[in-house]
């Protein structure tokens, strides 16, 4: 079996002790190694655990032959674009569970139309997880308040709406939330 588990880590920008500490229960940087280049036999047990450990689905872990791999062309820095030093690839983002999404149809904010925003859906008590971070909070009637969390006060949910000139909004109890992680933009 062919596996992509170097492409994957250096992709996530994760270095061998990264890995080899999320995995569960912890191994060594020097097993990762092995694992990467072939040496060691990797096993559906060990391809679960290095996935789970870099946030991927163990498919992404293996060439599939009717799959294509998104190879970096370019790096891009301060003083421009430069050949990346090794060939890599990019890891297109898998939909997790508890993830939902807000299409942005007008510009607002950092945002601009046509936008996707990923969010992941939040119990009450995880909403500390989202401060300055931008949330989506149900209100009565099917409405939504989706702004900067600034603030969490005695179930009093502080948000900075995303628009010029807007005021402070205070969301009371809101049964969840969701904290936005990715966004999705076509150029």
């Amino acid at each position: 079996m062919i596996t992509r588990i170097r492409e994957v880590r250096r992709a996530k920008k994760m270095t061998l002790q990264d890995v080899a500490d999320r995995c569960d229960p912890p191994t060594t940087p020097q097993t990762i190694g092995r694992l990467e280049t072939g040496t060691r036999t990797v096993s559906v047990g060990w391809l679960n655990r290095i996935a789970a450990a870099l946030g991927v689905e163990a498919a992404d872990l293996v060439e599939l032959p009717d799959r294509e791999d998104i190879p970096v062309a370019a790096v891009l820095e301060q003083d421009g674009a430069h050949a990346p030093r090794r060939p890599g690839v990019v890891i297109p983002p898998p939909p997790q569970p508890g993830l939902v999404a807000v299409t942005v149809h007008s510009g607002i904010g950092d945002y601009r139309a046509g936008d996707e925003i990923w969010l992941t859906r939040l119990a009450p008590d995880d909403f500390s997880q989202a401060m300055n971070r931008d949330m989506l909070l149900p209100r009565p009637a099917g409405r939504f308040v989706f702004g900067r969390l600034i603030g969490r006060e005695d179930g009093k949910l502080h948000i900075l709406p995303l628009g010029t000139g807007q005021r402070q909004m205070v969301v009371a109890d809101p049964p969840w939330g969701a904290m936005a992680v990715r966004l999705i933009r076509t150029l």
